[in-house]
């Protein structure tokens, strides 16, 4: 494969275009700001000492419009008061009654909720230190690896349109995911990884390769720590209790040895085929006779793994409409994984915890709809998801607590916009390109007049329907030849 082939160079210019576009915009920002600031208040009320922090993806920037927000409070309690937070949200109304659930029986305990007015999702812990801990250890790789944002956001677009993306139903969360890059280009034989310019498409491409077709999950383990490398299983399980096993997806937490991150993820065999796919059809799409296909000149590479449906898309609107002006002020809070800090004046903060005066402009609150809008696809085959009453289903780690929900379709989408979903997207990623012409890498720009839509031909096709990953990713198997990684010989034994 050679890096600077044409089409390698245009899905490069893709990955690039999509990272603009499904990147965090600042009203999405602020909008969570005051999700935030709601929550915050309600517990300095009820516990004036306790310390609010905020991790995960949102503290990193690396979240999708429809991921969660996790926050952690810290305090001293005989025991964890969930129900006293969960009745206070309920009388604040600051949640949708019927999206709060206490999880006091999870590895973790944690509160979930929707925010009534925004339908943003937060996971509520108490007393984790390892959540604020993986967050800054997120940041310092960022600084490591310049690709990592570019990387994880696609993945996690990828995974979340599969139905992959949720710890509890046995995909993997985004702190699992995020080590799984960090390992990959740690371990990776290109030396441009470290730079601010390596082929996008190239990585992608042998990032699905690696742990779609290389990687043994029987025999291998996965730990950054020391700069990366492979772990046997038979040697891990040997420091393991007795009747423990390292799961199928083992990765080292670097800030607690003894835990495994994947160990929750049951349907990392199920993730492995989607990675098999994707490899499969991205290399047939940057293939030399790819150039000769009828529809080549206007189909998107990229657009053939992933895409982004029309509910995100115009909940996104919907933001930009009722945030976009407020986007402009001060923000709320001051939020990082370290802090949060009340930047606002207590009458200020009135309509952030539903006093509204009369004449003020208040959000509806609205019904929640069991439609899902980032897949039309049926749930991919697994076992079924225990109850989420039940300990097992609900082991939870604080550092892979990230979830990427999906917006409700509601009364919101009354005065959006009407244009098909296809011209949204091109709108919004032309805007992209125009306004970040300059910005980001340098790269090969051989985009001919190639569309960016990132929706129609991904809206068709086997890879909507995980339960066709398999049997459509071996039916064209047989028809490329199969290509022997250049990894160092060191690693090669734990691939096999």
């Amino acid at each position: 494969m050679s890096k600077d082939d044409c089409q390698f160079g245009s899905l490069h210019e893709e990955i690039k275009d999509f990272y603009e576009y499904i990147s965090p915009r600042p009203e999405e920002e602020h909008m969570r700001l005051e999700v935030v600031a709601r929550i915050h208040r309600v517990i300095k009320d009820l516990w004036p000492n306790a310390e609010v922090q905020v991790f995960g993806s949102f503290s990193t920037g690396l979240y999708l419009p429809t991921s969660d927000i996790d926050l952690v409070v810290f305090g001293h309690w005989e025991t964890l008061p969930l129900w006293t937070l969960e009745e206070a949200l309920r009388k604040r109304k600051i949640a949708d009654e019927n999206s709060v659930k206490v999880l006091d029986k999870a590895t973790v305990p944690i509160i979930k909720l929707t925010d009534l007015h925004t339908e943003v999702k937060v996971d509520i812990s108490f007393n984790v230190q390892n959540g604020v801990k993986a967050a800054n250890l997120i940041k310092d790789f960022k600084q490591q690896f310049p690709v990592l944002p570019y990387l994880v956001l696609v993945l996690k677009q990828f995974l979340l349109q599969r139905e992959l993306n949720e710890v509890f139903t046995g995909g993997i969360g985004s702190y699992s995911l995020f080590l799984m890059v960090v390992s990959f280009l740690q371990l990776h034989y290109r030396e441009d990884v470290c730079s601010s310019n390596p082929n996008l498409g190239v990585l992608l491409i042998e990032f699905f390769e690696l742990y779609g077709r290389h990687f043994n999950y029987l025999k291998t383990g996965i730990r950054i720590k020391d700069g990366g490398s492979y772990l046997a299983k038979d040697e891990v399980q040997k420091g393991m209790l007795d009747g423990y096993r390292p799961s199928m997806l083992y990765i080292e937490d670097p800030l607690q040895p003894g835990n495994d991150v994947g160990r929750s993820s049951y349907g990392a065999m199920q993730v492995k085929e989607a990675f098999d796919y994707a490899y499969v059809v991205l290399s047939h799409a940057v293939s030399p006779i790819a150039k000769h296909y009828p529809n080549n000149k206007s189909e998107s590479i990229l657009g053939r793994i992933i895409r982004v449906t029309q509910e995100v898309s115009e909940y996104r609107d919907w933001i930009s409409a009722q945030w976009g002006q407020r986007s402009n002020n001060d923000p709320v809070l001051n939020c990082n994984a370290n802090d949060v800090t009340r930047l606002v004046e207590s009458e200020g903060l009135d309509e952030y915890n539903n006093n509204f005066p009369e004449d003020s402009a208040v959000l509806p609150a609205v019904p929640r709809s069991k439609v899902s809008s980032n897949s039309s696809s049926p749930s991919p085959s697994s076992p079924s998801s225990p109850s989420s009453s039940s300990p097992s289903s609900t082991a939870y780690s604080s550092s892979d607590a990230d979830s990427d929900g999906t917006p409700c379709k509601t009364s919101k989408a009354l005065g959006r916009g009407s244009n098909s979903y296809s011209e949204n997207i091109e709108r919004n990623l032309s805007n992209h390109r125009s306004q970040n012409h300059s910005a980001t890498m340098a790269t090969p720009t051989n985009k001919g007049n190639k569309s960016r839509q990132l929706a129609n031909k991904s809206a068709q096709g086997p890879h909507n329907n995980p339960n066709k990953i398999q049997q459509n990713s071996k039916s064209q198997k047989l028809n490329m030849k199969k290509r022997k990684p250049q990894r160092e010989v060191a690693h090669d034994d734990f691939c096999r």
